[in-house]
């Protein structure tokens, strides 16, 4: 029983880092239909950056950790900002480049990241309560798997909160709708959907951080791993939808965490298996609009 617990609170944790880097690949998508392959490199870089800035800080400390998230998240948002006013504005409704582009932009920061910190994982500190466990129903369940469950439920709050009960959330939602007209109004529309690429960045650096607490390393290639599971989220979630993204990533970590003890360590299988199975019967995913 203990052990059926443990995984399961365990695979919640997971999933909360999965829907960390979901929710800007979801978010992009949904309101801005870009298929974004860049944002791995947006969580590899708020994960170093953060490591960087947080060590000096105060490694293994609360202080450390918390500056680490905050530079994670500035560093996530600015790379987006970057790359949707250089790359993205020119070419939307483009979607063949867009996929090219952004490709070309995540191997190109892979390997930057790699001349700068090396290809090797570097491993983290961790703050000592964030090492220790917190028995459940006679359970040891690691205490950084509820970090990364709080923190997962307060971005999906203030994400869908920011774009029912703001400004800028409501001209992002009417922008898309209606470009032209919100545009006729005096609405300048470029800077909310940069608005949008900036809070995705901000969530896959944040991700970036939380990946090398979970992990207990952070590495430039991080990003480009955690990119497949954050699109098979996002497909099973339902392409653009928050709230199937969040509800998929909890499914899709439960499911590889029973099947890596249950079942041989074929995790990667089963959830490939869900992926396909989602896409015969449900193509829109959970939450998905049908075309």
């Amino acid at each position: 029983m203990s052990t059926l617990v443990l995984l399961l609170i365990t695979g919640v944790g997971l999933g909360a880092l999965y829907f960390l880097v979901a929710s800007g690949l979801s978010l992009i998508y949904g309101l801005m239909h870009v298929l974004n392959f860049a944002h791995g490199a947006f969580l590899s870089l708020g994960g170093l950056l953060g490591w960087e800035v947080g060590r000096r800080v105060g490694d293994g400390t609360w202080g450390g950790l918390l500056v680490s998230m905050l530079v994670g998240m500035l560093v996530g948002a600015l790379f987006a900002i970057v790359t949707e006013l250089v790359f993205i504005r020119r070419l939307y409704n483009r979607h063949i480049e867009q996929v090219l582009v952004t490709v070309g932009i995540g191997l190109a920061a892979v390997a930057l990241f790699e001349g700068i910190w090396g290809s090797d994982p570097i491993i983290t500190t961790k703050v000592p309560w964030l090492r220790q466990t917190t028995e459940v129903v006679g359970a040891r369940v690691p205490n950084h798997i509820w970090l990364l469950i709080g923190v997962a439920v307060v971005v999906l709050l203030a994400i869908v909160l920011f774009l029912r009960f703001t400004r800028f959330g409501l001209v992002i939602r009417a922008g898309v709708e209606n470009r032209t007209m919100v545009t006729a109004l005096g609405i300048d529309v470029r800077t909310a959907f940069t608005i949008v690429f900036a809070i995705g960045g901000a969530a896959a650096g944040l991700g970036g951080v939380l990946a090398s607490v979970y992990y207990g390393n952070v590495s430039a290639h991080q990003g480009t791993s955690l990119l497949i599971y954050a699109f098979i989220v996002t497909v099973i979630g339902g392409l653009g939808s928050l709230t199937g993204a969040a509800i998929a990533s909890v499914l899709i970590a439960v499911l590889q965490q029973l099947a890596n003890f249950y079942l041989g360590g074929t995790g990667d299988l089963i959830i490939v298996l869900a992926l396909a199975a989602v896409l015969l019967v449900r193509p829109s995913g959970l939450l998905g609009r049908a075309a």
